[in-house]
This record gives structure tokens, sequence and C-alpha cells, in this order.
């Protein structure tokens, strides 16, 4: 009987094993957890077509998806310049007019219908095609003023052929100052010396490579909504102002994580230690929720479901990072603070075509200094963004050459009896006795000021109605959404608006085009026209960096003062905060690319 028993049970065993190992042979291996970037802007993008944006939300989108020929190292401060999907640094002639740039072969886009189902590897005529997509007409480019002071040989002319013949730009044209020289190869003439081109070529988020098959096969139409790059990730779901997702690119090339940090950067350091020969991209997917107002912007963000709070709400900065330093009980939660000066410039520019405020005769230019004399910015600074920003005194952003921490301008003074006293020489004055200023012709003095209805704004309106109600000024508040004013600002249609410039490059020269007559319409959204600061701005860009070309910048700065056309309110103190299941994160200070260099411990997330 024990014997039966034995034998039973041996059996029984054997059978569950049999059982137990079939079991395993057919279960599937436990999924792994994908690793997923969540964060929030603050404003809505406009699209991902790089010819046709400027704005800096879509710009973060499409600089993780297009590819410049050159890059910045992320880990190196201030800033470092190294080959993307160029093939060693550009040969470059003695004069700076000829730029020679070899590709590396074997990069190829991410798939798409366009290519029906084949490879398709960078060439260099993507740049070619790319680049000659700013001058088409059709995309209404308002970066195109950036390509053309570069002083591409033939590509003006080849724009102003399709501007007057009314034909289609011409596509199959070769110009002289941008051509394929071979599949990998790509040569860049220009007018003018352009010792800092360079910067231009490490724009992969306006200026990276486009395949001409996905313009033609979606249509010009839709190339804001179908952006094909070669870079690491790939749009795969958008809706409209309000959630971006992106996955990396499973086709992406062999990219590992390297950099040269300063020596005494430790942070850094000790991020190159932890990730250096790591494949990139290191997380699977980024999803971006669009999130106007500060507050539930923040609240995602302290409740565990955005990674990263990219700009901390001002309102919320006091608790968060009280005297700059993180709280106490956010650093007990493992939460990490990044903190940098930032390289921008918040402020607001007046449309110099309005019959109001706009024009060059003594009372216009009296009007637009005697408001920026009253405008309180120490209050600015400290009611609405609560000590996280610096007074600007002009153009130039900190980080970029030219800046000066003491420098200082008018631009910079708070004066609102020089102010009163200036309206009333210029004959601004009370002339109907119903307390407000008239111009001084007689008719009613209203300021239009462009706005949104998210809660920072509303703090600056409350601002502008006091600086002005102190000035005796009436204020007409025009509520809209960011991107509709966007376009509208472009168009010129806006009196006065107020926004921030951060800089894309380590040069001056892009905050100056601001005002640089020729680019009117584009970056230039108040019009300012001057035939001095043009010629300082063209004498700029041929210079090497030294004391002339300091001289000139130095002229141009007094020359905004004097017009006032822009006033430059602050330049942010940014601060980041990044959950402890966030790793690597560094904010970037001219590049907009991060995404591929962090990782996300799916371990350590609720």
């Amino acid at each position: 009987m024990r014997s039966a028993l034995r034998c039973g049970a041996t059996a029984l065993a054997a059978a569950a094993l049999m059982l137990g190992a079939a079991v395993a042979q057919t279960a599937e291996p436990p999924k792994v957890q994908p690793k997923v970037l969540r964060y929030a802007f603050n404003a809505g993008e406009t699209g991902f077509d790089p010819a046709q944006l400027s704005d800096l939300y879509s710009r973060i989108v499409t600089g993780h998806i297009f590819d410049g020929l050159y890059d910045y190292d992320y880990l190196a401060r201030p800033y470092l310049l190294r080959p993307n999907v160029a093939e060693g640094m550009p040969q470059v002639s003695e004069d700076f007019r000829v730029w020679t740039v070899k590709l590396r072969p074997g990069i190829f886009f991410a798939d798409d219908a366009a290519f029906k189902g084949a490879k398709r590897e960078l060439v260099a005529e993507d740049f070619v095609y790319a680049l000659k997509r700013f001058a088409d007409p059709v995309n209404k480019s308002p970066n195109y003023s950036n390509l053309n002071d570069a002083g591409i040989l033939g590509l003006d002319e080849l724009r102003q052929q399709a501007l007057k013949s009314k034909k289609p730009f011409d596509y199959d044209r070769t110009i002289e100052g941008l051509r394929a020289l071979d599949r990998y190869t790509l040569q860049f003439r220009l007018r003018e010396p352009r010792p800092r081109f360079l910067f231009t070529l490490a724009q992969g988020d306006l200026f990276g490579a486009v395949a001409r098959e996905v313009i033609e096969h979606y249509g010009q139409d839709h190339a804001m909504e179908h952006p094909v790059g070669t870079g690491p990730f790939r749009l795969t779901k958008w809706r409209r102002n309000s959630l971006i997702v992106l996955e990396k690119n499973p086709g992406y090339r062999e990219q590992h994580y390297d950099g040269q940090p300063s020596p005494d950067d430790a942070s850094a350091q000790a991020l190159l230690a932890r990730f250096k020969g790591r494949r990139l991209p290191m997380i699977d997917r980024v999803e971006l929720s669009i999130i106007e107002e500060d507050q539930p912007r923040w609240l995602s963000f302290l409740n565990g479901e955005a990674d990263l709070s990219w700009l901390i709400p001002a309102p919320f900065a006091p608790q968060a990072i009280p005297n700059g330093k993180l709280a106490p009980n956010l650093a007990k939660r493992g939460i990490r603070l990044e903190r940098v000066l930032n390289p921008d410039r918040y402020m607001y520019y007046w449309n110099m075509d309005d019959p109001v405020v706009g024009g060059y005769t003594p009372e216009k230019v009296a009007l637009r200094r005697a408001i920026a004399l009253g405008n309180d910015v120490s209050r600015q600074i400290a009611s609405v963004w609560r000590g996280q920003a610096v007074p600007a005194q002009s153009v130039v952003a900190p980080s970029t050459w030219g800046f000066d921490p003491e420098f200082k301008s008018e631009n910079g003074d708070y004066d609102p009896a020089r102010a009163r006293a200036l309206l009333d020489l210029y004959g601004y004055t009370d002339k109907d006795g119903d307390g407000w200023r008239d111009m001084p012709d007689g008719s009613p003095l209203v300021i239009q000021f462009h706005s949104q209805s998210d809660g920072r704004s509303r703090a600056f309106q409350e601002m502008w109605r006091r600086d002005l109600t102190a000035l005796g000024i009436r204020l007409e508040i025009k509520i809209g959404q960011w991107p509709e004013q966007l376009k509208a600002a472009r168009a010129g249609q806006l009196q006065l608006w107020q926004l921030g410039y951060s800089a894309s490059t380590p040069d001056a020269q892009s905050g100056l085009e601001l005002l640089y007559g020729p680019t009117a319409g584009g970056q230039n959204l108040g019009r300012f026209r001057h035939a001095r600061y043009d010629e300082l701005y063209e004498r700029m860009q041929a210079l090497p960096d030294g004391p002339e070309r300091m001289a000139l910048l130095r002229e141009a700065q007094r020359l905004t003062t004097a017009y006032m056309p822009q006033k430059y309110l602050v330049h942010r103190v940014v601060s980041d905060l990044s959950q402890p299941w966030l790793i690597g994160y560094k904010r970037p200070l001219f590049s907009l690319q991060f995404w591929q260099y962090v990782d996300i411990d799916t371990s350590m997330k609720k």
C-alpha cells in the first residue's frame, strides 16, 4: 500500500513538473514597462514643419525629429559645437565665404509611407532641398530672413524669380551658393564673410534635413502634421494645443552617450561617468501636454503625473525654491533642481507702422520712451516673476557674445516723473478734461495691449493697467490665443505685444535680427526700420569677434534705447524641477535637445 502511494505521488509530481514545463514554454515573458517622459508646455505649438514655424514649443519638438549638420555637446558649458550627421568639422575658406561639409553615410530617415517601403538614406541633396524650402514664398517662412542673412549666393534670386513670375518655386534649379557636390558632400558659398555660419548649421530644429518625397507625398498644406526626419524621435500622435506624443525612432543610427563637460562641473562629470557608452535615446516615448494655467501644471508635477516641471510656474516659486534653494519638503522626496540665468530676453514691442505708437518723429519716440520709463520692472519681478528674473538693459541675452552684466542703459530705468514730463512736453495732455491724456492733435490716446487668458498674463495685464493709469493713459486689453496672436503679429495687426525670445545661438546677432529692417514681418515683428541700425547689423555679420565688432554692438544698443521700438523687461532665471526617477536632466542653453540624454528609472515610479 505504502509502495503504491509512493509510486502515485511520484507520478503526480512528474506530471506537475511536465505541466509546469509546458506552461513555462507557452507563457509570454513579462512585459518591460516603457520609459515615458511626461511634462507640459505652458503654451500651444503651431506645427512641425521647420520652414513654417518659429515658436519655441514647436521647435523643441522638431529639434528631436530633424537632424542638423552639427549640434551642441549636451554636457559642455557654456557651449561646444560638434559634428552631428556631418563627418567632421567643415572645411572653411580663409575669408569665411566657402563652407564645405561631408555627411556621414549610412544614416536613414524614419520609416514612412512616403518612401513606399524602402529605406531612405540621408544625402546632401536633402539639406539643399530643406534650405530652399525657406525661400519658397508658398511657405511664408518667418525664418527666411534668418537664413537669408547668411547670404547664400543665388537663394534670394531664386525666391524673387518665384515672386515675380508667380510660378511654382523651382527646386530643381542649381544655385551657386547651395550645392550637393556629390552624394555626401554639401557646399555653401556666401556673398559676404560669415565667421559664425557654423551656428546656423547647428540649428537642426529649423535647418535640419527634409526628404522631398515626404513633402510631395503629404502635400504642402499638411507638412505641419507629418514631420519625418533622421532624428531620435518620431511623431505618433498630435491633438493640437492639447497633446503631442513622440516615440523613439526604431531606425535611429547607432549613437552613444558622450560629452566633454568642464572639469569643475561635478554634476555633468557624474552624468558622463554614469551614462558614457549607453545607446541613445534611453527612453521610449515622450508625452507633452499643453497646460497654460500655472496651478494645474504645477499640481501635475507635485502629484507625480509629470516627470519634469519645465519652468516652475512663477507663482509657486517662493514655496518651491525659497531664496533660490530647493524647499526641504521637495528635497526629501528626491526632487532635483536645475537653475540657470536663461539666455533670453522677455520684452514687448511696438508696431512701428501703427498710427498711434509707431513712427520715428520726436513725439512718437517720446511716447514710447515715456511708457517704457513708466514700466515698474522691479515690481514685475517681485509680483509676477516672484523673483525669478533680473532686469534687462538691452536685447543682448546672458551667456551670448557681447553680454556685459555691468552694462546700463535707460532701458532699465523706472522714472514715472520723467515719463510724465516727456508726455507733457510733446503734447500728450488731457485736452477734454476727462482725466486721460490725449494725442497731440486732440484725439483720444488709447494703448491696445494684446495678451492671453492664463494667470501670468492676467497678472501682467494688471501691471500694465496700474503703470499706464499712473501716467494718465487709457489701456485697452485684447485677449486671444497665443498661436493666433503670433500669426497676427507677423501680419502687422497688433499694436503692442509682449513675449519672450530665447537665444538660439551663442552670438548676439540673432537678437539684433529682431530689429533688422529686411526681416520686418518675420523675426522683426514690430517692423522697425532704421538705415544706420541696418548698416551696423550687416557690418557685424561680416566681422570676426573683437573690439571693432563690439563697438558696433554698443552703438546698436544705444540706437534701440533711443528709439525704443522694443522694451526689454527681464532676463528670466529658469528653474526646472525633475522627479527622482528622471535621471540625467540638464537644461540646454542654446540647443533645444535633451530627451535622448535622459533616462527613466521605472522601478521608482508608483
